[in-house]
């Protein structure tokens, strides 16, 4: 696997997996104004990596969001960035998933119960977690696998004479 080629585009030292190595505030090295986030970036925190999951890259976007906007009110901002893991979760089929939450280690269908409402939860806007919510109820009610297809045939010219 190897990273978004950022480092290339901006010209700066990069990681061997290609991610761009960032200061404590995720700025780059020479630049504070510009920012790297995500997986993109390396970030370690007490000399460990971040990992380069979507919770991390919220937690980045946030972080640099603040930062700015203290920026343009003329304020410091002096903290370093700060990972929060908050655990991992995993659907690994039909009522079974796996997941650690803190201390707790979830799986099986408690697991799976768990992951459903924490990905529906996180959706934005009512009218899609209510969506998803009734799409998956009636998938697992009625054992129907679902895919979204989009087939387009490709129209024979007609000869009008």
């Amino acid at each position: 696997m190897k990273a978004s080629p950022v480092a290339d585009w901006l010209e700066v030292p990069a990681d061997r997996s290609g991610r761009v190595s960032v200061l404590p505030d995720l700025s780059v090295p020479g630049d504070p104004d510009v920012f790297v986030i995500g997986d993109a970036a390396a970030v370690l925190i007490d000399g460990q990596p971040v990992p380069g999951v979507a919770p991390a890259a919220k937690q980045m976007g946030r972080y640099v969001g603040q930062l700015l906007a203290k920026r343009i009110a003329g304020k410091a901002h002096d903290e370093p960035f700060r990972y929060r893991d908050y655990g991992a979760l995993a659907t690994v089929g039909r009522k079974f998933a796996i997941g650690t939450v803190g201390r707790w280690h979830l799986s099986g269908f408690v697991g799976w119960a768990f992951w459903s409402i924490v990905h529906i939860y996180y959706l934005i806007g009512a009218r899609n977690r209510t969506v998803v919510a009734l799409n998956w109820l009636w998938s697992y009610l009625t054992f129907q696998r679902s895919a979204r297809l989009i087939i387009v045939e490709e129209q024979q010219p007609t000869n009008d004479r």
